[in-house]
C-alpha cells in the first residue's frame, strides 16, 4: 500500500539502499538532507523524492519533515565521534528531537528507528551507549505511537565507505584480522536491510522489538569464514595479519589524541576497539522473521561478490 514516508540519513549509504527500495511503489517520500544535493546517486530521481533542507537540531524542519507523514524512517546517525556528548547530541537527542516533531503530527504516524547491534552492548563504546541511548529515548517519547527498531550487524555492499578499506586490503590477498580469531559475527547486505524494511512496513501491525537481522546465516561468521569466502570469489590467496589487542588499543589511543589536537572526529577510538574485539556480535533474526515473513536473498558470497565488483567502477 502506497504511503507518505520521511526519511532521515537518506543521502548516506543505509538512507540511500531504503530510497532504491521504497521508491517508485507508488509512496510519497520526504527526505532529509543537510546540504543541497547534486544529483543523488541513490536511484531514486527528484520528482520521486521531496528534500527538505535541514538537520536534527533544526525543529521547523523536522516539523516539515513528518507533517502529514504515515511512516518516519529514522536511518540517520553518528558513528565518529571523540565525546559522549558528541554521539549523544545525534544519536539519542536527535532522536528525540525528531520524534518530538513527529508527535505533532496529526494522525501519529509510526516511527521506525534504525538503530544498531551495538546497542546490545551499551557499555563498551560511547557510540554503543548512544544507540542504546535513542532507543530509549524513542521508548519514552512514543507512547500512543506505533514504533519499531532495527538493529542491523555490520552492513556492506557498494557504496560504503567504513568497510571499503579492509575489503580491498583483503581483495589484494591481505587480511587484518581485528579482534578475536574465535569472535563471531553477523553481516547482511544492504539491499537485504533495505527489504527488511519495506516487509516491515508492509505489516498491518507493528512490534516493538528491538529486532536483530542477518544474512540468513545463523550463527554468524569468523574471519576465517570471509577470508575462505573471498579466496573463493578473488581466485587467489589471502594471507590473514593478525592484528593485536594492544596494537589496536595504542593506535585508538594515538588517533584520539591527535583528533583532540586537529580537530577531526576520530573512527577509531578506545571504545570502537573494545567493539572490534567483542567475541559475539551474532544476530537473533526468528522473532523478526515470524513478525514480518521477511527471508534474506544475498548470501555473503553473493554480496561480497557484488561489492568488490563495484570497486572496478569507483577508483576513489
Amino acid at each position: 500500500m502506497p504511503r507518505t514516508l520521511a526519511i532521515t540519513g537518506a543521502t548516506g549509504f543505509i538512507g540511500a539502499a531504503l530510497l532504491r527500495e521504497l521508491a517508485g511503489r507508488g509512496n510519497e517520500i520526504r527526505a532529509l538532507f543537510r546540504a543541497r544535493p547534486g544529483t543523488p546517486g541513490n536511484g531514486a530521481s527528484r520528482t520521486e523524492v521531496q528534500w527538505v533542507r535541514g538537520s536534527l537540531a533544526d525543529m521547523d524542519s523536522l516539523v516539515q519533515l513528518t507533517r502529514g507523514a504515515e511512516v518516519v524512517i529514522h536511518c540517520a546517525g553518528a558513528v565518529r565521534g571523540a565525546t559522549q556528548a558528541q554521539f549523544d547530541r545525534v544519536n539519542r537527542e536527535g532522536v528525540a528531537r525528531l520524534v518530538e516533531a513527529a508527535r505533532r503530527a496529526h494522525p501519529l504516524p509510526r516511527f521506525l528507528l534504525i538503530s544498531s547491534l551495538a546497542a546490545r552492548e551499551p557499555q563498551l563504546s560511547l557510540y554503543a551507549a548512544s544507540k542504546r541511548g535513542g532507543e530509549e529515548a524513542l521508548r519514552a517519547a512514543g507512547q500512543g505511537m506505533g514504533w519499531s527498531v532495527l538493529r542491523p550487524p555490520a552492513v556492506y555492499g557498494p557504496g560504503d565507505r567504513e568497510m571499503r578499506p579492509l575489503l580491498k586490503a583483503m581483495q589484494r590477498g591481505v587480511a587484518p584480522m581485528l579482534g578475536r580469531a574465535e569472535a563471531r559475527f553477523s553481516m547482511i547486505f544492504v539491499a537485504d536491510l533495505a527489504s527488511a524494511v519495506r516487509h516491515l512496513l508492509e505489516q498491518p501491525t507493528w512490534e516493538t522489538g528491538p529486532f536483530e537481522l542477518h544474512d540468513g546465516h545463523t550463527g554468524g561468521y569468523t574471519w576465517r569464514d570471509v577470508i575462505t569466502t573471498l579466496e573463493r570469489i578473488t581466485r587467489r590467496p589471502v594471507r590473514p595479519v593478525p592484528v593485536p589487542a594492544a596494537v589496536l588499543k595504542a593506535v585508538a589511543a594515538a588517533n584520539q589524541v591527535l583528533a583532540r589536537l586537529l580537530g577531526y572526529a576520530p573512527m577509531l577510538t578506545p571504545g570502537k576497539v573494545c567493539e572490534l574485539t567483542h567475541p559475539d556480535w551474532v544476530c537473533r533474526d526468528a522473532p523478526f522473521r515470524e513478525a514480518t515473513g521477511w527471508v534474506p536473498r544475498v548470501s555473503l558470497e553473493e554480496g561480497l561478490r557484488r561489492t568488490l565488483e563495484s570497486f572496478s567502477g569507483n577508483r576513489n
